[in-house]
C-alpha cells in the first residue's frame, strides 16, 4: 500500500508541472537598455533587473535634457510595471523576453505638458 501511494503521489506531482512552473527571473537579470519615443519627447532608457524583480534605472530625454528614474518590479512572466519619477509622475511598463527582447508604454504628466508613447530595447550582451 505505500508504495503505491508514493507512486500516485510521484505521479500527480509530474503532472501537476507545467511550463510556468520553469519560468524564473534568471533570464531577466541584469542590464537592458533601449529608446523611447512619443508625444513631445525622445531618449533613451536603461534599466537593472535584479535577481529579485525589482528595477531601478533611468530614463533620458534628449529632447529636454532631463533624466527620470524609472522603480518597478517585474514578474516571472516578464511584466514590468514601473513608475516614472523623480521629477515626473507617470508609468514606463512593458513585457520582457526571455529572447532578451522588451517593448511596452510609458506616459509622464511632469514637468508639463503630459507626454506619453512607446519603448523598444533589449537586454545587453555580458
Amino acid at each position: 500500500m505505500k508504495k503505491f501511494f508514493l507512486l500516485a503521489l510521484m505521479a500527480v506531482m509530474f503532472i501537476s508541472c507545467n511550463s510556468d512552473d520553469d519560468l524564473t527571473l534568471v533570464d531577466y537579470i541584469g542590464t537592458w537598455s533601449g529608446t523611447y519615443t512619443g508625444t513631445n519627447d525622445k531618449g533613451d532608457w536603461n534599466f537593472v533587473v535584479a535577481d529579485d524583480g525589482k528595477v531601478t534605472g533611468t530614463m533620458h530625454s534628449i529632447d529636454t535634457n532631463q533624466n527620470f528614474a524609472i522603480i518597478g518590479r517585474l514578474d516571472r512572466s516578464g511584466q514590468l510595471i514601473a513608475e516614472l519619477a523623480l521629477p515626473a509622475k507617470g508609468n514606463f511598463n512593458g513585457t520582457l523576453t526571455t529572447e532578451k527582447k522588451g517593448n511596452g508604454s510609458w506616459d509622464n504628466s511632469l514637468p508639463a505638458p503630459a507626454r506619453s508613447g512607446n519603448w523598444e530595447g533589449s537586454k545587453d550582451k555580458k
